[in-house]
């Protein structure tokens, strides 16, 4: 299922000298399209992947800090101004359910969950995250709880480099919850450089260039190719950065 269709930049390509509109995600982009349930959106550190899927998810009507439609709270505000020129193309189809997740502000989220929590007469929220805080768990497992006792399909999912949480098992798990949300007609779209979560079949990925963001096939990715030629020569690799 597909519910966000296209992203346009509408910012005036001679005003776009000024950051984050000048950053190389967006600089040259005038539309991104999603055409399947799965989205990927990779490249290096501070190509501006965070940027623009942030972006995408705020005009989606998340919160910048991460969490469902119905989470407000504002810790520091971190997110830039991309989102007021970003358009969203959505199909015929409204999701049921909806989830953005930030890495870097998870803390946050986890807080003002227990927050709610422990407001006086309010509806239990723990019972949506597996019974217990997410503070009590690690991070990894706070978000597997997430994945499977939070989503519930039919859903339109945004992730901000996931595997900042995740164990390589633990990816794995993520791709069969991935693949048993899909199959209840949800999409996603996640910033990653993680090549185990990018091997997802059939999906799009879209990579970050210092001149445009391209469709590439997974075994083209960097993230691939220096993984397996780590793996397969870590003795040569290492010892061509000198250790």
């Amino acid at each position: 299922m597909i519910y966000i269709h296209k992203v346009k930049n509408i910012k005036p390509i001679e005003e776009r000298n000024t950051f984050p509109y000048n950053i190389h995600s967006i600089v040259n982009l005038n539309e991104l399209g999603f055409r399947k349930s799965v989205t990927f959106i990779t490249g290096e550190n501070g190509s501006g992947k965070s940027t623009l899927v942030e972006a995408i998810a705020i005009n989606a009507g998340f919160n910048p800090e991460g969490g469902g439609r119905n989470f407000n709270f504002r810790t520091r505000d971190s997110h830039s101004n991309l989102f007021y020129h970003l358009k969203l193309i959505r199909s015929a189809y409204r999701e049921k359910d909806g989830f953005f997740l930030r890495a870097e502000s998870y803390y946050n989220f986890a807080s003002n969950m227990d927050a709610l929590d422990a407001e006086p007469g309010g509806t239990p929220i723990k019972q949506y995250y597996g019974g217990k805080s997410l503070h009590e768990q690690s991070h990894g497992e706070s978000f597997l709880a997430l994945l499977v006792n939070r989503l519930y399909g039919k859903g339109l999912y945004i992730f901000d480099e996931p595997e900042a949480a995740l164990s390589v098992s633990s990816q794995f798990k993520m791709l069969v919850r991935m693949k048993e949300l899909v199959d209840k007609n949800s999409q996603f779209i996640i910033a990653t450089h993680s090549p185990v979560l990018m091997a997802y079949p059939n999906a799009d990925i879209y990579v970050v260039s210092e001149r445009r963001i391209e469709l590439i096939d997974y075994e083209s990715t960097e993230q691939y190719k220096l993984t397996k030629y780590f793996v397969n020569n870590y003795r040569k690799f290492l010892s061509e950065l000198g250790l």
